[in-house]
């Protein structure tokens, strides 16, 4: 746990609930994915919202239940509420970087420009700072100023209202920042249930081979070392304090580890430690089948060469492999997948602004 990051979390939710209703088609704001992908990256030990919680009764409720501490910035006659909490946010991040130099990593949740002095602050103090923001009211100084930011709209858990209707290509950002084409909505799969064992009827393994797939592949992206078993248990623990091997009915957390190295969800190796395996995704087997199988489907649907669309595309393919899971793979979304056969050279995807959509074709 020593070599741990510890990160402290700093919510400008104003700016982030509202982006999230007005870019998503009126959809609330979720604390949850943020907290899963902050899991992944180190040990939160501060969780910090500014607000004028009168407006956010709802969300409040959400984010005391996640243990954040809610810091009110009240509205006041003549006063701009926005300012009292950018800065009252951006007083408390400089004084916790001087006091408390375990904290490593620092989480500013906003898409306001107006915070890029206070990044550039805190990685002169030799911070790691990580932004997230929704993609939609995210300035684009924001994100080349952090060591990492994560588009809220693209983190695992964070579904696309399917009464909404397809996105607008994103406008032309500000000069030097890549102007990426938006993402493909999501078909909807079932979700790794997390609620306390308490309220639901059994735990099931599958779900949980997804899970641990998804925190491996987050582990490895993360690229602070190898993956040992102890360290992808402390993640699970993170997602799901209340995580028992023994729910599944393993009795150690090493023989659940080789239940699913068995079933090629992992793949196990010798670790620094006696009793602590390096855990891995498999490299090729099962990765190699499902490339296979999703060239045969775009071959099937785009017969004669035509291209076919990324939208819907997976439902295809589950209908020729009820059982496909792009997660159970390490990938975080069907998009990755598709791009990875395609640097893997099965098939060819492009960006269609014609069509608003990736399309893949089969290589001749």
């Amino acid at each position: 746990m020593d070599q741990e990051d510890r990160i402290a979390l700093f919510l400008d939710y104003e700016n982030l609930a509202l982006g999230a209703r007005d870019h998503r088609g009126g959809a609330a704001f979720d604390f949850r994915p943020i907290a899963d992908a902050l899991a992944e990256r180190g040990r939160v030990v501060v969780r910090r919202a500014y607000a004028d919680w009168s407006y956010f009764d709802e969300d409040r409720r959400m984010l005391t239940r996640s243990h954040v501490e809610l810091i009110e910035i009240p509205q006041r006659m003549g006063a701009s509420r926005k300012n009292a909490a950018d800065i009252k946010m951006a007083v408390d991040a400089i004084e916790l970087a001087f006091e408390r130099d375990y904290i490593s990593t620092f989480v500013i949740c906003s898409g306001d420009s107006d915070f890029t002095p206070l990044v550039h602050k805190l990685r002169e103090l030799n911070k790691r700072v990580i932004g997230v923001g929704v993609e939609g009211s995210t300035s684009g100084l924001l994100p080349p100023a952090c060591d990492e930011f994560l588009y809220y709209d693209r983190l695992e858990g964070v579904d696309i209202p399917p009464a909404r209707g397809r996105r607008a290509r994103p406008t032309t950002r500000q000069a030097g920042v890549e102007q990426r084409p938006p993402e493909p909505e999501r078909e909807h799969e079932p979700e790794v249930d997390r609620r306390p064992a308490g309220e639901e009827p059994g735990r099931d393994v599958d779900a949980l081979a997804v899970l641990v797939a998804q925190s491996v592949a987050g582990l490895q992206g993360s690229a602070n070392g190898e993956v040992t078993a102890s360290r992808l248990k402390r993640t699970l623990l993170r997602k799901d304090p209340t995580f028992s091997e023994s729910d599944y009915g393993f009795r150690t957390f090493g023989e659940l580890l080789r239940h699913l190295a068995e079933r090629n969800v992992i793949e196990l190796g010798e670790g620094p430690a006696k009793g602590d395996p390096e855990v891995s995704l498999p490299e090729h087997g099962d990765r190699e089948v499902a490339f296979g199988l999703l060239r045969g489907v775009v071959a099937d649907l785009g017969s004669g060469g035509n291209p076919v669309a990324l939208s819907g595309l997976k439902n295809q393919v589950r209908r020729a492999r009820p059982d496909f899971s792009e997660k159970k793979l390490g990938y975080r979304s069907f998009l990755q997948f598709c791009k990875a056969a395609a640097t893997a050279g099965v098939l060819d995807l492009r960006w269609s602004p014609e069509a608003d959509d990736y399309l893949l074709t089969t290589q001749t």
